[in-house]
């Protein structure tokens, strides 16, 4: 009796241990490739992201080359405009990557240990369904909270900084709007900066006034730069009235005009919650308690479209994410010995791609109909949804 009892606690010790073992053996299988996925994804997303951005970065140079701003202005907006480059691309990297791993673990057969340890396929499926609902809300995060804020910051730089070079911003046989009511045009310009046939247009509609000098440069007396212009004549029209003088000499004071730069924040710099205060005011909502002197820019009846897309873009979107990871693991439902696997891994390539694209094209068809609406966010519940009873019906209530 004795031995019997002993027997079954050694029994029932060794089948602990064994369990033990399996379910540590699962945390390092998941944990190796997870960090397998997550290494690929950050390598490809930071260096897809900072090639955009260098391409991005060089049309930004206009801010200096056409429009006369300081270098600094131009390092600032072009950084701040990093994260939005990195939400851009997350969706598309992230499935690009977990497919990659995925299809290359199978290819060695890696996949092979974890059926081996007893890992359920279903098992691995709800492991990155957790683990792309972490990525979906710093997602969020990103697109709701941060982009709209450095978005907002980077038009801060412009719309308090100054033109400090006049000079690069003229450039011949080219009118140059730049400065807000004014229009500056010059045949030609020399090594030395200075122009030639030049045309000046102050003002807009009736009232104008029009100067025309053979040359001129530009010069700067204390915190004040004139444009420097020699035998021409200034025609003026006001109220019908027109009146002209010649010169030999005369300056031309450019710091008194302001540039074109917006300075209202657009409907992508507004921080997500007032977006949201200003659609629940607009639809007459009582969902919240809007407090009575409560003004967003751009919170206007006939913007309500923009901001509604702007909403869908920041908090919606990011749902496909688990969508994409759930997409990306059905190559986990066919082995690489099946004959039709190559096109079986292309076919769900093109699967998710046509998920990102539907995700924004959905976009165009955000319009005032609340419930139409409704349809277009819960879609990608529906896929989650459908796609897990999918791996559920395969992996689970299928008996292999």
């Amino acid at each position: 009796m004795y031995l019997r009892l002993y027997l079954n606690c050694k029994l029932i010790v060794e089948n602990i241990y064994v369990l033990f073992c399996q379910i540590s053996m699962k945390k390092i299988l998941f944990r190796k490739l997870l960090s397998d996925c997550l290494v690929f994804f950050f390598i490809s997303l930071f260096s897809t992201s900072i090639i955009i951005w260098v391409f991005q970065a060089v049309n930004f140079l206009d801010i200096i080359v056409e429009d006369g701003r300081d270098y600094l202005v131009y390092i600032n907006f072009s950084l701040l405009n990093f994260p939005k480059i990195l939400t851009k691309v997350i969706p598309f990297i992230l499935f690009f990557s977990f497919l990659y791993i995925i299809a290359k673990y199978e290819i060695k057969n890696e996949l092979i240990i974890f059926w081996s340890f007893g890992v359920n396929k279903i098992e691995l499926v709800n492991f990155f369904i957790k683990f792309s609902i972490l990525i979906m809300i710093i997602q969020i995060l990103l697109t709701a909270l941060i982009v709209p804020k450095t978005q907002d910051l980077a038009r801060s730089f412009l719309r308090t900084s100054s033109i400090n070079f006049f000079e690069n911003f003229v450039k011949p046989k080219v009118f140059n709007a730049t400065l807000k009511g004014l229009t500056i045009y010059s045949n030609s310009k020399d090594k030395n900066g200075n122009l030639k046939e030049i045309y000046l247009k102050k003002g807009r509609g009736d009232n104008f006034q029009i100067t025309y000098a053979k040359k001129g440069g530009f010069k700067k007396i204390g915190n004040n730069t004139y444009l420097e212009l020699y035998l021409g004549e200034t025609i003026s029209v006001v109220n019908d009235k027109i009146t002209s003088f010649k010169f030999s000499k005369s300056d031309f004071n450019l710091t008194n005009f302001d540039d074109n730069t917006t300075t209202y924040k657009k409907t992508q710099e507004v921080a997500t919650i007032d977006l949201i205060k200003c659609y629940h005011s607009l639809m007459n909502f009582n969902f919240l308690k809007i407090e009575k002197n409560f003004k967003v820019e751009n919170c206007r009846a006939d913007n309500i479209n923009n901001i509604l897309k702007e909403l869908y873009k920041r908090i919606i979107i990011p749902l496909y994410i688990p969508v994409l990871i759930l997409i990306s693991l059905l190559l986990i439902t066919k082995s690489k010995e099946n004959t039709n696997y190559f096109r079986h891994r292309f076919l769900i390539f093109l699967i998710g791609l046509s998920a990102i694209i539907i995700s924004e094209m959905t976009i165009r068809f955000i319009d005032n109909d609340f419930y139409k609406n409704i349809k277009i966010f819960i879609i990608p519940i529906i896929l989650i949804i459908s796609l897990y009873s999918l791996f559920l019906f395969k992996f689970k209530f299928i008996k292999h």
